[in-house]
């Protein structure tokens, strides 16, 4: 009877030694666990100070000089050209599709979203700046607005895009203008594709004097989409010019950018209104007005073959929105988009096409003619705009 309440006892003890064990290792577990735990959420809190400590917007009213400016005046005789292309930072070619940019298919109602947070690769990034430098430069514009031209990213592999237009043999003897309107922190968003820390803005390539120029800051969203969108602005650079009886004038060229992401177009409208302020100062003035760029409202309201629905984010900027004293510069019978989807790879025919590119012109100033140059989007999820005006 011993021996049984002995071997007992001992299997008890056995048996205590063992959930012991098994109970040691649980809450070395659950220790183990809420520290990665804590540690996941303390780093998380420190990303999100970082990013709200570096976040930061410019001041309006923002002088910018004139880098190279040339010396060459520019009368009020004969005709110019004028040029604005958004180069997408170098990684929209035609296989490419954006991480932010959504859409659907018309016939099964399928959401599409795009797959690439920055460029496919560094070589990549070289070919499309390259490619779209060479582009323009068969134009000869005499003026250039470019947008969208990283100086520091990691969406573009560090590549100085602005030094590699400024540089070019097209440009390198233009006055050169820069306004930054982008300058994130890290962005560590998508997770498995970091968005990453990037710096860009917008670039305007003069063939004659610039006297000056000005950025001026747009109105943004407040939200937390302003973590992930641009530093929106635009440029007013200011070109002296000769006029046909001896005097003095100017021609004012405004570089612009408006928000994309803005779905009901809230902030654009906000946008819009200040820039038709501005436009109508400068009209007052007497002085030759032309906003060129990319207005992210569709311009034209031309029609073009595809498969998707109609993005929610556009808005329609029409004739009768602007003030009295300006038109849109129009192509007519107008076959060739400037922007293109960009949630899918470019098929023609497919992806969803509009005119966001192009031009404002104040009266004084005679259209000529317009153009959508048809690039195929080879380099960018844009085309660039041509417009040819003479002084009135």
């Amino acid at each position: 009877m011993e021996n049984v309440v002995g071997k007992k006892e001992k299997k008890q003890k056995k048996e205590k030694k063992v959930l012991s064990k098994k109970m040691k290792a649980v809450k070395i577990t659950a220790l183990v666990l809420l520290i990665a735990i804590g540690t996941v959420l303390l780093l998380a809190g420190g990303y999100i100070i970082y990013v709200f400590a570096q976040y930061y917007r410019l001041d309006d009213n923002l002088v910018i000089k004139s880098d190279n400016n040339t010396e060459i005046m520019a009368s009020a005789d004969g005709e110019y050209t004028a040029m604005t292309y958004n180069i997408g930072f170098g990684a929209y070619d035609v296989p490419y599709s954006f991480f932010l940019d959504q859409g659907s298919d018309k016939l099964t109602g399928k959401k599409q979203v795009g797959k690439y947070s920055k460029a496919v690769s560094k070589d990549n990034v070289l070919k499309n700046i390259n490619g779209s430098i060479d582009l323009v430069s068969k134009h000869n514009a005499d003026f250039l607005f470019m947008q969208e031209v990283d100086i520091k990213g990691d969406r573009s592999y560090e590549v100085n895009q602005y030094d590699m237009i400024r540089k070019s043999a097209y440009l390198k003897d233009y006055s050169h203008n820069f306004a930054q309107n982008f300058d994130s922190a890290y962005l560590m968003y998508p997770l498995n594709d970091h968005h990453g820390a990037n710096k860009a803005g917008l670039a305007t390539f003069s063939k004659y004097n610039v006297e000056s120029n000005l950025r001026r800051q747009y109105p943004l969203d407040d939200g937390f989409a302003k973590f992930l969108d641009l530093d929106r602005c635009f440029m007013i650079s200011r070109v002296p010019i000769t006029k046909t009886d001896g005097t003095k004038g100017e021609l004012t060229l405004i570089n612009n950018h408006m928000s994309a992401y803005d779905e009901g177009g809230t902030i654009r409208a906000l946008q819009l209104e200040m820039l038709k302020k501005v436009m109508d100062e400068e009209e007052a003035k007497g002085n030759y007005v032309i906003v060129g760029g990319d207005f992210n409202h569709d311009l034209t309201q031309d029609l073009f073959p595809t498969t998707q629905n109609r993005p929610s984010w556009i808005s329609d900027l029409k004739p009768s929105d602007m003030n009295e004293g300006f038109s849109i510069a129009k192509v007519p019978n107008n076959k060739v988009g400037t922007c293109r989807a960009g949630e899918i790879p470019y098929v023609k025919g497919v992806n969803y096409e509009v005119v966001v590119d192009g031009f404002i012109v104040s009266d004084n100033i005679k259209i000529v003619k317009v153009e959508n140059v048809d690039a195929g989007y080879l380099y960018s999820d844009h085309n660039p705009a041509k417009l040819t005006f003479k002084f009135i």
